[in-house]
């Protein structure tokens, strides 16, 4: 397998990221969300918000590339937007589809939460839609769904599952400790 690094935004992945958006959104949402919508997404479009969104704050996109450089994956994070029970967010968390299952997103999400915990933020949630199959893997990495709301997606509602972690220097300090390789 290729080595994957994962690393900050940087202002030139803007088309990549997007060009990604749009594709895991078409896998992973067709036939929950309308195909309309779905073939209506504009990478062009999405390029201009993930612009800006590095532009303001690069360390709050991760990206994961292979050795040529190309971006396999994506996230972004940053303060809650409107649960003040927790302090940060996870806003996005994507892995091209024929990359899945092979530790990329785990090790993004990883890499989100220490962002997150570099800016004081020391619990965060995502919201992820409940007829996404993704949302066992926030669950397998102990992620426990706090709350559920409606969100309008494509002039839909939609329901969302929160899912949270409310101590994310222990939970990073564990996944550490389960990751050093045993002594000798």
């Amino acid at each position: 397998m290729d080595e994957v690094t994962i690393r900050a935004g940087r202002p030139g992945d803007a088309r990549s990221i997007a060009r990604l958006d749009v594709e895991t959104w078409r896998a992973t949402y067709a036939g929950i969300l309308a195909g309309p919508f779905l073939v209506g997404l504009s990478a062009q479009r999405r390029e201009i918000g993930w612009a800006t969104v590095i532009d303001r704050e690069p360390r709050d996109v991760r990206v994961a590339v292979n050795e040529e450089g190309l971006i396999l994956g994506f996230g972004s994070c940053g303060r809650c937007r409107g649960e003040p029970e927790f302090a940060g967010e996870v806003f996005t968390l994507y892995v091209a589809p024929d990359w899945q299952n092979q530790g990329i997103g785990r090790r993004l999400l990883l890499a989100l939460f220490e962002r997150l915990v570099a800016q004081g933020c020391g619990s965060a949630i995502i919201w992820v839609l409940r007829d996404n199959p993704g949302r066992f893997f926030y669950q397998r990495l102990g992620g426990r769904e706090v709350q559920r709301k409606l969100f309008a997606v494509g002039g839909k509602k939609v329901e969302a599952s929160g899912y949270a972690w409310r101590d994310l220097p222990s939970f990073l300090a564990e996944k550490a400790d389960a990751d050093r390789p045993p002594e000798p």
